[in-house]
């Protein structure tokens, strides 16, 4: 029996309390409508195909019953773990490079804060319609955050979606969402009405991490404290593969319930989708397109937009010495142009800048592959001349 104190917001994968949360579905057919607007997209089989294909390639039954969701600010990573029977353990299918972050470590406690909640959450929406390609709703604010959050602004709208920009949300790339989107849906439609989603300040079990997470919250220790709060449901997983009940007390604060009886696993090693050697590898790149990006305003203005860029680049030339550059790219679904890097040339603060002024200014019309819009990788070269040798 639950302490009076109490409130159960998770138990196992499924079970949440009706006191405080109801299901954000009206009918049956609710995420059958989300993937058929999915399909009507022109992208439904295409990802199905694909998602079969890998889940089989890694051991996976399709289709998958149960689903849970995992995320971590520091990493930017966030995992799809999947099982197929309630009593069975839960499997590490993919590890996703979150694109983009904003906010710092800690929970999101008012609007405008631009912070990415931590804590234990469930999807609650599917917005095959989004902004931002397509989107899976959080419910925050949830019980805990009712309580800890501004009272009359806590913010909402939390989101995992597409189109790599955030203010507060998880955004993946267009293609990684359509996996992460579509299979929730599929398991939806096959009972699981609440799909978990735990966010975290960091891997716990990274000595790295954890001093990087402490080292910015040294002067705020409610953020320390509520990372240590909510380890318990991080660790218990780490060696179960299971979920915790997680409840809420009066104040609050998240009280992790865990079953010692569980049976143990071993703890895997998770790769590392920020590994430098293939910075490029979360982002599916087509090499072969049937159409190459071009300068939304044309050739001759990439041209000057370019030569501009040298020119207000002048100033930043060590010891007056011309410089040649070479600088690659992603060109993704949307035109935006994403991940620049000066792999040739140049010196950290010079290239921060041709980083930044890459990101935000260029526009493009993206790659084509039949008649889907595609992520693809370019290359340009960038020369910048002292006036000594114009």
């Amino acid at each position: 029996m639950l302490n009076k104190g109490l409130f159960l917001i998770v138990s196992l994968s499924a079970v949440i309390a009706t006191t405080f949360a109801q299901s954000p579905y009206e009918g049956s057919n609710a995420t059958f409508s989300a993937a058929r607007n999915f399909k009507e997209a022109g992208v439904f089989s295409r990802v199905e195909d694909s998602l079969r294909k890998e889940l089989r390639e890694k051991g996976f039954q399709w289709p998958a019953k149960y689903m849970y969701i995992r995320t971590f600010k520091h990493e930017k990573q966030l995992e799809v773990w999947l099982k197929n029977d309630w009593s069975e353990t839960f499997e590490l299918f993919k590890v996703y490079k979150v694109c983009a972050t904003s906010g710092t470590y800690g929970p999101k406690r008012k609007e405008g804060d631009k912070q990415i909640p931590e804590g234990f959450y469930y999807i609650n929406e599917f917005k095959p319609n989004s902004n931002y390609h397509l989107a899976l709703g959080l419910n925050y604010p949830n019980a805990s955050d009712a309580i800890l959050s501004d009272q009359n602004k806590p913010g909402g709208d939390i989101y995992i979606h597409g189109n790599c920009v955030t203010i507060g949300c998880l955004p993946l790339t267009d293609s990684l969402i359509e996996q992460v989107y579509y299979m929730a849906s599929v398991v939806k439609d096959q009972g699981q009405d609440f799909i978990p989603v735990h966010i975290y300040p960091a891997r716990y079990d990274s000595k790295k991490s954890m001093e990087q997470v402490m080292l910015k919250a040294k002067n705020k220790p409610e953020v320390q404290k509520f990372a240590t709060q909510i380890q318990d449901a991080y660790e218990y997983f780490e060696d179960t593969h299971q979920l915790p009940a997680v409840m809420i007390a009066k104040n609050g604060s998240y009280v992790v319930a865990t079953n010692p009886e569980t049976p143990k696993v071993k703890r895997i090693k998770v790769i590392e989708t920020n590994n430098p050697v293939d910075p490029y590898a979360a982002w599916a790149l087509e090499e072969k397109v049937d159409r190459v990006p071009f300068y939304k305003e044309g050739n001759a203005a990439l041209q000057r937009w370019l030569f501009n860029l040298s020119q207000s680049l002048v100033p930043m030339l060590n010891g007056n010495a011309s410089m040649s550059l070479q600088v690659e790219f992603i060109v993704d679904k949307n035109g935006n142009t994403a991940l620049a890097t000066v792999v040739r040339g140049g010196y950290a603060e010079l290239n921060k800048v041709i980083k930044q002024k890459f990101e935000k200014e260029l526009k493009w019309q993206p790659a084509l592959k039949g008649d889907q819009p595609v992520n693809t990788k370019l290359i340009q070269n960038l020369n910048i001349v002292a006036p000594e040798d114009l």
